[in-house]
């Protein structure tokens, strides 16, 4: 792909984005950066972007700025229905994103990892297993760092484990990870994609581009990803927690097992007693950890001594202390109403769960059985509160918090010996914190705070 001289517009200017943008000005392309924060929000950013001979467009993006371009390269974070980018997609302009741009330029083999929910933990499971079993391994995505971070350190033996979205994955063309994985499928980011079946559209294309020469992983207990199946031009590997597969990473008897292909032998892995991450879904997350490594060719006993010492991942269900005999747990990154009831399951009651944030068009009815069984209290925090409460009401006990650090400190007050304190949101965090990741940290810091 040569970009020497090529007018390339990077629309948004989070950290892929700019990424993209020095990335880009490496390769002798001439840059400009739009994005619709001012100038003043952007200060940090711009004065190493101008440095480098980037032009910065701000407060806004100019269709004429779009017009000019020999490629645009859209963040994660720019729907493509924002009116400048649709409108050049109809001029037949070439609009990619990062992954797309970064993946035609790493070298190695790719392992890509989706679902709406688990991603972040099976990504960072596969990469242990593989760097453990001494293999020159790098992560990134959708997780830690920009695809286009590690082109600079890939070679053709390099493993690189990436964690990707389904708004990284609607703007490729020719991504083609050697191994793909597909956790899950259940209603989320349907602010953005509008509908679930456009959703499921963007989630399929990790294995658009696949050959029989590839490898995907599904979930066999999952159906919309069961649907996936019969679409794919690849070799198709099954995980399940609750039946025998024909090829693939199952339970049985307690113990995690693989079978290479089907009709043949399965041989024990590890047993479930050795994972220690609370949940189902970890389980769940852990079988398909196995396929990935397995088909890469890692022994089981290296697989089973990674596992082993793999800890939960930051924001994930991650414990943060006992307080007066109550247990806070923090799962920030449960960002839709399945990861939250997920998080819920992991427990067999006496929770007080804290909700809310930014609605990402969700269904909250679909918690009505699960929190009436085992949560005490729902706190409600964020612009989603009024509609939580609506669609709870008369379920379970609610108290409107509004914050995070009020419902932090109402639970502490109402919860008992022996109850759990959960941040399980359901939301998105846009509405009062920058990203997840500083939601579960002010979190952290409530609790860290509370007098023992």
């Amino acid at each position: 792909m040569e970009l020497k001289n090529k007018r390339v517009l990077v629309v948004g200017l989070g950290k892929s984005g700019i990424s993209a943008a020095m990335f880009l000005r490496g390769l002798g392309a001439r840059v400009t950066v739009s994005d619709t924060r001012s100038a003043i929000a952007l200060a940090e950013q711009i004065p190493a972007l101008l440095d480098a001979g980037v032009m910065v467009e701000s407060g806004g993006h100019g269709l004429l700025t779009f017009r000019r371009q020999d490629l645009i390269v859209v963040s994660p974070g720019v729907p493509l229905d924002t009116p400048e980018v649709k409108q050049v997609i109809g001029y037949g302009l070439p609009v990619i994103g990062e992954l797309e741009l970064a993946t035609r330029f790493l070298k190695g083999q790719i392992v890509a990892v989706t679902g709406s929910n688990g991603k972040t933990t099976t990504t960072s499971l596969i990469g242990k297993i593989f760097a453990d079993a001494g293999r020159a391994t790098q992560v990134g995505g959708n997780i830690g760092l920009p695809v286009i971070e590690l082109i600079a350190g890939s070679t053709d033996e390099t493993m690189n484990v990436l964690e990707v979205s389904s708004f990284q994955l609607e703007t490729t063309e020719d991504f083609h990870p050697k191994t793909a994985v597909i956790l899950n499928i259940t209603p989320d980011h349907l602010d953005r994609h509008h509908s679930f079946e456009k959703y499921v559209d963007a989630k399929e294309k990790i294995f658009a581009n696949q050959t029989a020469e590839d490898a995907l992983i599904l979930n066999a207990d999952d159906p919309t990803t069961q649907m996936c199946a019969g679409k794919a031009k690849s070799r198709v590997y099954w995980f399940s927690a609750t039946k025998i597969v024909r090829q693939g990473a199952f339970l049985r008897d307690g113990v995690v097992c693989w079978v290479e292909k089907e009709g043949g032998k399965s041989k024990p892995i590890l047993p479930v007693a050795e994972i220690h991450l609370k949940g189902t879904h970890n389980v769940e997350n852990v079988l398909a950890a196995v396929c990935a490594a397995r088909l890469a060719g890692t022994p089981a006993e290296q697989i089973r001594k990674a596992v082993a010492g793999f800890k939960a991942v930051e924001h994930r269900l991650e414990y943060v202390r006992t307080v007066k005999g109550v247990e806070y747990f923090n799962d920030s990154k449960a960002t839709n109403v399945d990861a939250a009831m997920k998080a819920v399951e992991s427990f067999a009651g006496c929770v007080h769960l804290i909700l809310g944030g930014k609605d990402k068009d969700s269904d909250y009815t679909q918690m009505h059985q699960l929190l009436g069984e085992r949560v005490k209290t729902v706190y409600t925090v964020g612009s989603a509160a009024e509609k939580i409460e609506r669609q709870l009401l008369g379920v379970v006990k609610i108290v409107s918090a509004g914050t995070l650090a009020t419902a932090v400190a109402k639970a502490s007050a109402g919860a008992l010996a022996g109850d759990v304190v959960l941040l399980a949101p359901a939301c998105s965090s846009f509405d009062q914190f920058d990203n997840y990741e500083h939601r579960g940290r002010v979190f952290r810091q409530l609790v860290m705070d509370l007098p023992g």
